[in-house]
């Protein structure tokens, strides 16, 4: 399929909102558009909930052995925050171009429980972190006016809001929406996964154990491990470790003090320790991820 065609109106009001490599700020909270000019290969990530659209360009998400495209056909959902390694096509002669949509959880949980009941919920899908769909037009028509207010201030003031609001309603309706519903819902045993999901991000770098999560997620340990790696792709302990290493590369890379420092201040008792986890993680030592980080994603500084 050539799907240049298909966005050729997106393309030229997304660049002009993204002058700079890395991430471009907006005046619309929860949307960020990223120019890339460089190919990236097994990149750590660890993206929050929401979604991305790529208008130019191609990524691919590595989690658990499958792979999620998100390109000008595809994009990708989250549903929880997780980690995975991701991989992208791009060249200064055609950058990158992606608007990366954070969804506002209370608005979000808003819309699945109006959702909840009608014709078409399916309430035993299984909820997901990562789903990949193909794009559809309810979503590109939406995107094109979300853009179109983003260059006209009085427009934006006026509809921004409620363009934000069907964002959320279309993808959650989509292609595989339910899946993502599924990780929204406040009833079931997901949620106390999600929930236990931001105890662990609001409380990182504490002694956090998994008997004590699983406790506090009124569940059984060897059912919560289940429950949290079918989730998440990763163990409780694999996790955590995660969300302390990305903490401590963005306080690195934004000079927020020492290396030992800020060891600590993510929760490790070790600098060595730290050190040590951190290359096996990104690959390369602290301060090179820095550079690393200055050069690809721009003055946001965010995965």
């Amino acid at each position: 399929m050539n799907s240049q065609p298909k966005f050729t109106p997106l393309l030229a009001l997304a660049a002009a909102l993204a002058p700079r490599p890395g991430y471009n700020a907006t005046p619309l909270p929860g949307i960020r558009i990223l120019r890339s000019e460089t190919i990236l290969e097994d990149v750590p990530v660890l993206y929050r909930p929401g979604a991305v659209f790529v208008l130019q360009g191609a990524k691919q998400g590595f989690l658990n052995g499958e792979i999620y495209r998100y390109d000008a056909d595809h994009y990708l959902s989250v549903s929880v925050p997780v980690h995975f390694r991701m991989a992208s096509q791009a060249s200064p002669g055609q950058p990158l171009l992606a608007i990366y949509f954070d969804f506002d959880l209370h608005l979000a949980a808003e819309i699945v429980t109006t959702l909840e009941g009608q014709v078409g919920y399916e309430e035993k899908t299984r909820a997901r972190s990562l789903v990949s769909s193909r794009m559809v037009s309810s979503i590109a028509d939406v995107l094109q006016r979300l853009l179109h207010a983003l260059h006209h201030p009085q427009e934006l003031a006026i509809l921004g809001p409620g363009l934000l609001r069907e964002l959320h309603y279309r993808v959650l309706t989509g292609p595989q929406g339910g899946a993502l519903m599924a990780a929204l819902r406040r009833n079931d045993t997901t949620n106390r996964i999600v929930q236990s999901l931001a105890m662990i991000r609001e409380n990182y770098n504490e002694g956090l154990s998994v008997p004590a999560l699983a406790t506090m997620a009124g569940m059984s340990v060897p059912s919560y491990h289940v429950g949290f790696k079918a989730l998440t792709g990763s163990t409780p302990i694999q996790y955590i470790k995660a969300v302390r290493l990305h903490e401590a590369r963005l306080m690195i890379t934004r000079r927020k003090g020492s290396i030992a420092a800020i060891a600590a201040e993510v929760g490790y008792a070790s600098v060595a320790q730290f050190s040590r986890d951190f290359k096996r993680h990104f690959r390369r030592s602290a301060s090179e991820e820095a550079k690393w980080m200055q050069e690809h994603l721009g003055e946001s500084l965010q995965d």
